[in-house]
């Protein structure tokens, strides 16, 4: 179950390049097969220019983002996840049986 849920989270995250190109109204398949190429040559800086409708250096276009942000984006994500993933268990679980008229 949380193997499924887990794979939706990358699923959605892999789509995010093939949205942001598909709304900027360039070739999705196109652009997204670059940057992958280009991630996969550990060319880890490379990203999206929405403006010119290609894959660049996000550092020469002066695009960068902080790696303790992310962190703590995901972080907060994931407990939020298993916050709700307990309650989910608390409201699942069995009521206990009560007693007569004994006060707790």
């Amino acid at each position: 179950w949380y193997q499924r849920r887990v794979r939706e989270a990358v699923v959605s995250t892999q789509s995010t390049g093939t949205i942001i190109a598909d709304n900027g109204g360039y070739d999705s398949s196109q652009l997204v097969t670059e940057l992958r190429a280009m991630h996969s040559e550990d060319q880890v800086y490379s990203g999206l220019n929405m403006f010119a409708g290609e894959t660049g250096d996000m550092r020469e276009l002066g695009i960068t983002e902080s790696f303790a942000v992310k962190y703590a984006v995901v972080n907060s994500a994931a407990e939020a996840a298993e916050m709700i993933l307990r309650v989910d268990d608390i409201l699942k679980a069995t009521p206990r049986q009560r007693g007569g008229n004994e006060c707790y």
